[in-house]
């Protein structure tokens, strides 16, 4: 039967896929889901640009004079802290994410995490001392995880199935976007011969937060979040509007409604409402251990070092001149803005695990040579081996951005069903916020420290991060949400489910052929 059923998806994939690659028609000609693609810019895809703003901003007020000179030239530990106590509040806030979404619904938790985040660039952007500046970034860094949970989630779960892996892609390198503002903010401000020097950079730092609370209301809510609360008319209504441009008696929506309608179902028959539930079975405790490998890999593979620290870097291969260095942070920036959306924009027409192996390996080799470089520097000043360090600097960018920018989003939301995706994502969040803390907290002490030798830490860790994805990861390209919710669950549930859903449609094509709407088309007429 495994064979059987294994024959017939590959030679005939599940309905709303096959009636997704019926659609023809490019997205920009379609209105309304133009419409809402454009407004997820400032909404769901701003989240990441004050992530970006954040990294690159700290990375630029290192080579701030006025900013240095006011807090007293923070090095070594005091640096990591100010750098940590981002991720901090983060882990803090963590405990509440997964509620706070389910609860509220996507689109509110991304305003309850932006009113924090404004919160903290307004304290950090008025701060008077160390212990100041550090509340302010403690606070920022607490509204974070509420934004980014939600509207990663948010951009999943919205999209047009054809483009869903395309746009979440996306997510990730909307993070260069802010970074490329705050470079080069920084880069105007860093010779003012006062503290607005190191102040307007914080003040700009405002500015996606303002933007999520002020267009959210243009955004509608997902329609997974409102089956599951029983709104299942607004949740058709919305199908109907963004993927069917209007109309009601489209295939495609009522396919994809009833897919998410029983999909739902199914998981709510299992689930346990507690954390317990992701040890619960192994297939869950084994996207437990995929989820939680890719915050740890998405910021131990060395990235932490280029996106906090790169002035330190820079230092130890000789490059002092602190114009020198924001115009390398500026031009590094803008490379890897350029390479992560081309990237984002065809790597998830790809295999998924094919993918993460290739950034893997890639990471591994050009770390080696960085750190290689760097050795030979600190043994003879050789200019040459400074100008590999920054060439290294700039390989390694595509090469994270292949796998842990483009697809890390979009691949947890794919390896989660619906009634743990918040707290699956939330377990991302949690690794990854606990690695950047450490990360910010013990880099600077150990590039200081240690040096080059400090690198070979990072490359141990690329050796196993290669044997982990080979190993475990799983497959997810080319289905739809709903198909991949019983990815681990074995070949009974995935029967069980498409049986389910077609007797659902069934039922749908026969009220069609009555002469009486059926009520969930009514209102989904009603509401458009």
């Amino acid at each position: 039967m495994v064979e059987q059923m294994k024959t017939k998806d590959e030679v005939e994939p599940p309905l709303v896929t096959r009636l997704a690659k019926q659609d023809k028609v490019p997205w920009y000609r379609k209105p309304n889901l133009r419409r809402l693609y454009i407004v997820m810019l400032p909404t769901c895809l701003g989240v990441e640009m004050t992530s970006g703003f954040d990294s690159s901003m700290m990375n630029g007020l290192q080579a701030v004079g006025t900013w240095n000179n006011f807090y007293n030239h923070p090095r070594s530990t005091m640096l990591g802290l100010m750098s940590a106590l981002y991720s901090l509040g983060a882990v803090a806030a963590l405990p509440l994410t997964p509620f706070i979404s389910d609860r509220l619904g996507r689109r509110r938790s991304i305003v309850f995490g932006s009113v924090f985040m404004l919160i903290g660039a307004i304290l950090q952007t008025a701060s008077q001392n160390f212990a100041m500046f550090v509340i302010s970034r403690f606070i920022l860094g607490f509204g974070i995880p509420f934004a980014i949970v939600a509207a990663s989630s948010l951009v999943n779960e919205v999209s047009h199935p054809k483009e869903r892996a395309i746009v979440s892609s996306l997510f990730n390198s909307c993070w260069f976007i802010g970074a490329i503002v705050a470079a080069g903010v920084t880069l105007g401000t860093f010779a003012m011969p006062n503290n607005w020097g190191w102040r307007i950079p914080s003040v700009l730092q405002t500015i996606p937060s303002i933007l999520q609370i002020a267009f959210m209301c243009f955004l509608p809510e997902s329609p997974r979040w409102l089956v599951s609360k029983g709104r299942h008319a607004e949740a058709l209504a919305i199908l109907v509007k963004y993927h069917a441009e209007g109309d009601a008696d489209s295939e495609f929506v009522k396919a994809e409604f009833a897919e998410i309608e029983k999909t739902l179902e199914m998981e709510a028959e299992v689930e346990k409402r507690s954390w317990m539930e992701m040890v619960a079975t192994p297939g869950m405790r084994r996207r437990l251990l995929v989820g939680s490998f890719l915050g740890l890999a998405t910021q131990w593979s060395g990235n932490g070092l280029t996106s906090y620290f790169l002035a330190q870097i820079l230092n130890n291969v000789g490059i002092t001149d602190n114009r020198t260095k924001n115009l390398i942070n500026l031009a590094m920036t803008c490379w890897s803005f350029i390479n992560g959306t081309i990237i984002a924009l065809t790597m998830p027409r790809f295999k998924r695990r094919t993918s993460y192996l290739i950034c893997t390996i890639s990471l591994l080799s050009i770390f080696t040579g960085w750190t290689i470089a760097s050795a030979r520097y600190a043994m003879t000043s050789d200019q040459a081996s400074s100008t590999a360090v920054i060439a290294f600097i700039f390989l390694y960018s595509p090469a994270y951005n292949i796998g842990y920018n483009a697809l890390s989003y979009t691949f947890l939301v794919e390896l989660f069903p619906y009634h743990v995706r918040s707290k699956g994502l939330t377990i991302f969040q949690w690794w990854s916020r606990v690695a950047t803390f450490f990360n910010q907290f013990v880099n600077p002490i150990g590039v200081a420290n240690a040096g080059w030798k400090y690198y070979i830490s990072y490359c141990v860790w690329l050796v196993f991060e290669v044997i982990f994805v080979y190993f475990l990861f799983p497959e997810t390209a080319n289905r739809s949400l709903e198909e991949l919710a019983f990815l681990y669950e074995g070949d009974q549930m995935r029967l069980e489910q498409e049986k389910r859903v077609e007797h659902e449609i069934n039922d749908v094509r026969a009220e069609g052929h009555s002469d009486t709407p059926s009520d969930g088309e009514n209102d989904a007429k009603a509401l458009m």
